[in-house]
């Protein structure tokens, strides 16, 4: 199968409240969405969001990317249609094989481009076959469960949403923490939350290494699950000697983002959790590959998101968070309780409980309104009119 038409919306759609960490406070979603059209009529959607924190890459780069890289290979490929099988990366692979990365060009890696590109691939091959992802991606669990997550800001602020989490039902919360009244801020929230909730702590790389450590320790008493990201990007050894020194287990985020990021922190033993992001990790079949990776060297799973996610990589995310056998924790499918309004004709928020059912139509299993996108978007670009 050609793809004989492609455009990119640089999507800004605002947030309901102002989401921030250390590294960032966004108040509207700043992605990529990539729409591709086969040479039958069929339609597909994708999406990625370049973070220039995380993968180095920026809205216009991204989109820049996707016109000089990752089209032309594209538009130079005929698809075969996709056949499932036991091993998904397999079957993932001859549309990775298509997707060069090309030069670097000073970025950790042009992975919101790549998942973009992938994921618009993988819905329009799959909606030509009349298939879901799922189909795929093959679910081991019945339904997904979400956790919770509280931003930065007053400690006010942040039992307020500790309370929202607590109406909600969620059994997990992630608490972003990024300063000196990290314990006053963890311990305000364990006690609107109370002691059966589990709680994890996100740092966005705001310490040094004996800050994060002695911040870690005085949060050791409030039955802290893991704590994400302490300290910056770099050396895997840095992190693996706060590992050594922290009483909290270790989650990798920003550190993780290729599959070289991944064997390194392995092999220094830096991390007891992988913190899988789609979009950050170059889409599906790297981000699974990432995953085997993780298990084999017996490390534990959260399959995050990037703040901001439409339904598109929400539903992708699904479909990974129900195939993966291990996962302890998953973030995202927050739909219009962030986003003022979502691109799709069906809800992908998660329920009561942080509960979720299993998508199961063609493609992504969502469908993409292109009037929304168009309302939202800042810039059009349009590769080949298809």
């Amino acid at each position: 199968m050609k793809i004989i038409g492609a455009t990119c919306f640089s999507l800004r759609i605002p947030f309901v409240e102002a989401f921030g960490h250390s590294a960032s406070v966004r108040a509207r979603s700043d992605s990529v969405v990539v729409r591709l059209t086969a040479e039958d009529g069929t339609v597909g959607y994708g999406e990625g969001l370049p973070r220039p924190y995380v993968t180095g890459e920026t809205v216009e780069s991204c989109i820049d990317h996707i016109a000089q890289c990752l089209w032309p290979a594209i538009a130079d490929s005929d698809f075969p249609a996709l056949e499932p099988g036991p091993a998904a990366f397999r079957v993932l692979d001859p549309v990775g094989r298509n997707l060069p990365d090309g030069d670097a060009g000073g970025v950790v890696a042009w992975h919101a481009a790549r998942a973009a590109c992938e994921l618009a691939l993988l819905d329009v091959l799959l909606r030509r076959q009349k298939q879901s992802l799922g189909e795929i991606l093959r679910p081991r669990r019945g339904s997904v469960t979400y956790s919770g997550v509280i931003t930065s800001g007053s400690i006010d602020n942040a039992v307020r949403l500790a309370r929202v989490c607590v109406e909600y039902g969620l059994q997990a919360v992630k608490i972003k923490i990024d300063g000196d009244d990290a314990r006053e801020r963890v311990t305000a929230v364990r006690d609107a939350v109370g002691p059966d909730v589990s709680l994890r702590v996100d740092a966005n790389c705001a310490y040094t290494p004996d800050e994060a450590v002695a911040t870690l320790d005085a949060l050791a008493a409030l039955d802290i699950a893991c704590a994400e990201q302490p300290i910056p990007r770099g050396d895997p050894e840095a992190l693996a000697n706060v590992r050594s020194r922290s009483p909290i287990p270790i989650m990798a985020d920003e550190s993780l983002v290729t599959l070289a990021d991944a064997e390194a922190l392995i092999q220094a033993g830096a991390c007891d959790f992988f913190n899988l992001r789609i979009s950050k990790c170059g889409g599906l079949a790297r981000t699974l590959e990432i995953a085997r990776m993780a298990d084999r060297a017996g490390l534990q799973l959260q399959l995050g998101c990037q703040v901001g996610e439409s339904a598109i990589l929400s539903a992708a995310g699904r479909h990974v968070a129900a195939h993966l056998e291990r996962v302890s924790f998953v973030e995202g499918s927050y739909g219009n309780m962030l986003l003022v309004e979502d691109v799709t004709e069906e809800s992908i928020a998660f329920d009561l409980g942080g509960q979720a059912p299993l998508l199961r139509g063609p493609g992504l299993g969502v469908d993409v309104r292109d009037d929304i996108l168009r309302a939202h978007a800042e810039t059009t670009t349009t590769l080949a009119a298809g």
